[in-house]
């Protein structure tokens, strides 16, 4: 018997799974308890009038093993699309399916069709198997730009 693997985007009827899978990606990169998505926010951001973000979902024999949460900032030196992978996950159980692999797949083939040259992404530091995984997709690490954060308090009006 073989395994049917396919990618697409996500519906209302994911949420539950999607979500599920959003937690397991926080726990596993140590920031549960600042997690604060909830299945609302899914259905009002990701499938509203104007969706923020997308997913797409791997869908494993009719059921939800993977997401690749993603967003597109329109525009930047080139005056083209930038897709940025914001969050990659698949259940431990299905890492050996290829669903990984075909997400990244189908975001590359979104970014083709919307006119984006590049998608980015930023991986958890010491989390080699990540690595390994993006550079087998073709990625690499990108060596002009480093990512930096600035906290803004919520108080704060400058």
């Amino acid at each position: 018997m073989t395994n049917t693997l396919s990618i697409r985007p996500f519906t209302q009827g994911d949420v539950p799974a999607v979500l599920a899978l959003m937690r397991g990606l926080a726990v596993f990169e140590g920031y549960i308890d600042k997690f604060a998505v909830t299945e609302k926010d899914l259905i009002d951001h990701g499938l509203g009038e104007t969706p923020r973000f997308g997913v797409l979902v791997a869908d494993l024999e009719g059921r939800v093993v993977g997401i690749a949460v993603h967003y597109v900032v329109p525009w930047t030196y080139d005056l083209k699309p930038t897709v940025i992978l914001k969050e990659l996950f698949v259940e431990e159980g299905a890492r050996s399916s290829g669903a990984g692999a075909a997400l990244v797949a189908a975001l590359k083939r979104h970014a083709t069709a919307i006119g984006a040259p590049r998608v980015n992404w930023t991986v958890l530091a010491g989390n080699e198997p990540a690595k390994r995984f993006y550079r087998r997709q073709g990625g690499a690490p990108d060596d002009v730009w480093e990512p930096w954060t600035l906290a803004v308090p919520a108080s704060d009006e400058n």
